[in-house]
């Protein structure tokens, strides 16, 4: 059932990338559409706040310094996603934010938290070799990838890389619940800005709403909730295994819905990154043992 939990929240990720699409198809700015998502995921974690609120650690002064990273990092996680599907395609998106561990291991190299080998250079390497075959950056009249799409789907794998740091130094002071709550603040706090004010205000009339609604739910609300519930009693290395069900989702959106399309090179491009970033992940997750 936990390992069920990761699926459902890592298949939610993914629909909510191909209805931030559908938005964004309609004119939608993917800054208001990054902020309803969040927005809407911050009822959904304070009321999982009210209900259980032994130990939240909301006196702590670092689980609101860490939690506020976080947030930070799911700031531009969302407005980098919804930027780089609107510059280039859910496919192309997905698969480039799916590279956060990479950043993470780097990130990891240069605090000396992580040892590197020759492995993970290597591994590194491959992904590096999906990228320009996913996006096609060696074709300078490439259509449907703009190197602002390109840049953004990045950006984005770096910032989820960001949340994994500051939610991981958040959690030793208090509860996943009270650390999402502050992390979605932060986030609706940083993203009302860059929006296009108008929009803002016209998504409470407007008739696309339900899509928002839904958004928010899948996008923000309930994955976060089952991914952490589900993560509690899940190795390591079967979530990594189960977290391809996302970019694989959002890429079967793109095709089926909105009429996307892959050449050969861009598939092998995916598929050379998925695997490579999930085997890394495996690789290097910890014996696992039940709580």
């Amino acid at each position: 059932m936990s390992t069920a939990f990761v699926v459902l929240a890592a298949l939610c990720w993914g629909l909510s990338g191909g209805i931030g699409g559908v938005l964004m198809a309609d004119g939608w700015d993917p800054f208001v559409v990054s902020l309803y998502r969040g927005a809407i995921g911050l009822v959904f974690v304070l009321a999982w706040l009210a209900l259980r609120p032994r130990g939240s650690g909301l006196s702590n002064r670092w689980l609101w310094f860490w939690s506020a990273v976080a947030g930070l990092g799911v700031a531009g996680n969302f407005a980098f996603y919804f930027l780089s599907i609107a510059e280039g395609s859910v496919a192309v998106a997905a698969t480039l934010m799916y590279c956060a561990p990479v950043f993470v291991y780097l990130v990891s190299f240069a605090l000396k938290l992580e040892r590197p080998t020759a492995l993970k250079w290597v591994a590194i390497a491959m992904v590096m070799v999906g990228v320009v075959l996913l996006t096609q950056i060696y074709e300078t009249g490439a259509g449907g990838v703009t190197p602002v799409g390109v840049a953004a789907g990045l950006l984005s794998g770096l910032s989820y890389a960001v949340f994994i740091f500051g939610f991981k130094y958040a959690a030793p002071h208090g509860t996943p619940q009270a650390i999402l709550v502050i992390a979605f603040a932060v986030l609706a706090a940083v993203l009302v800005w860059p929006g296009d004010t108008e929009q803002t205000l016209a998504v409470l009339s407007t008739p696309s709403w339900p899509l928002f609604a839904v958004l928010g739910v899948l996008g923000a609300g309930l994955s976060f909730i089952l991914y952490i519930v589900g993560l509690n009693h899940t190795a390591p290395a079967v979530a990594s295994i189960v977290a391809m069900v996302e970019p694989v989702t959002a890429s079967l959106f793109g095709v089926v819905v909105l009429s996307e399309s892959l050449a050969a090179l861009q598939i092998l491009g995916m598929a050379l990154i998925l695997l490579t970033v999930t085997a890394l992940s495996v690789s290097s997750s910890p014996k696992y043992a039940p709580p």
